[in-house]
């Protein structure tokens, strides 16, 4: 499962998924052993992670909707994604 992105302990992961529940374009966000599935506009699928932390990888979305559709069509090409800045 590719990283794309690691801060504030939150890691990120893109994959596609093409016969998952949501497989609309979307990434996962871990922390510390909480995950929660965001689509790409920022809207919470499924999971859970702490209330700060959903703050933050909401504002990280949000900052970088041109590089994780670049890459969730990468994806879905079958090539390999590449890695988005943190946040800081």
């Amino acid at each position: 499962m590719p990283t794309i992105s690691i801060f504030y302990g939150i890691i990120i992961r893109m994959y596609s998924e093409p016969n998952s529940t949501h497989n609309i374009p979307h990434l996962h966000a871990e922390y510390q052993g909480q995950e929660a599935v965001y689509s790409l506009e920022g809207e919470l699928i499924e999971g859970d992670i702490p209330k700060k932390k959903k703050k933050l990888v909401e504002a990280w979305i949000e900052i970088h909707q041109e590089d994780l559709r670049a890459n969730w069509q990468l994806l879905l090409e079958g090539q390999q994604s590449f890695r988005i800045q943190p946040l800081q």
